[in-house]
């Protein structure tokens, strides 16, 4: 049987790596007492795949996750007995039994919906950010050099942005992500704001992933939260 947890990652355990919280749930789902189920070989491990890491100090409130059990009698009492072992900074938000044919997480992403906001020390004005948002998205080509560990090449990022539109001191975003294209909402924000001759601060800027989509047949993104297929 397959279950999709959707969980949400903020405060100081945003600084915690996507390895770190892949051995937290599986820790978590086996004091939750959760019969999940075993690949088979020398070394089983549990049956779960994460949909997209998350960059280090990044926050969330769309993360998913992919687990295989024995059985499930409840799926409202697994909800709340893997919410009882979250830390502080993690929640379980919503669980859900899967369609025996549907793909993993991993596989489906095509776009996440993104927050990018500062606290304090905001480059410029809300209006001046509006405008620059706008100005941005108006470009027909928007290149940029992608480096990678053993080459360099230049990528046009301006077909990966579906949406983008400032709401005060922030930006949200909606983009391209996963396997077949992937841009990193970083990459966007400098790439902005150098365009507009401001200057780029990673650390003033707090990052949220809000949500990831799957794509149907006909063309339109649906939240993984409810996506089936």
């Amino acid at each position: 049987m397959k279950i999709r947890i959707r969980f949400s990652k903020h405060g100081s355990v945003r600084f915690i790596g996507h390895l770190d919280i892949m051995r937290y749930f599986q820790k978590a789902i086996r004091r939750a007492g959760i019969p999940v189920s075993f690949s088979q070989g020398y070394h089983p491990h549990q049956l779960l795949t994460f949909a997209s890491p998350l960059g280090v100090g990044m926050e969330s409130s769309g993360e998913y996750l992919d687990i295989e059990v024995e059985e499930c009698s409840s799926i409202e009492e697994l909800q709340e007995a893997l919410e009882a072992q979250m830390a502080e900074g993690i929640d379980v938000l919503s669980a859900r039994i899967l369609p025996e044919h549907a793909a993993n997480a991993m596989s489906i992403v095509a776009a996440a919906d993104y927050r990018l906001g500062w606290p304090q020390n905001m480059p410029c004005t809300a209006d001046e950010l509006a405008q620059l948002a706008a100005q941005f998205t108006a470009q027909d080509s928007i290149p940029i050099l992608k480096k990678t560990k053993k080459h360099e090449r230049v990528v046009d990022i301006r077909p990966m942005i579906y949406d983008l539109r400032a709401e005060g001191s922030s930006l949200y975003l909606r983009c391209a992500s996963g396997s077949e294209a992937n841009l990193k909402p970083q990459q966007l924000l400098e790439t902005m704001l150098r365009s507009g001759g401001l200057e780029y601060n990673p650390y003033a800027c707090l990052i949220t992933r809000l949500d990831l989509f799957a794509r149907t047949k006909d063309g339109q993104l649906v939240s993984l939260e409810k996506y089936n297929g």
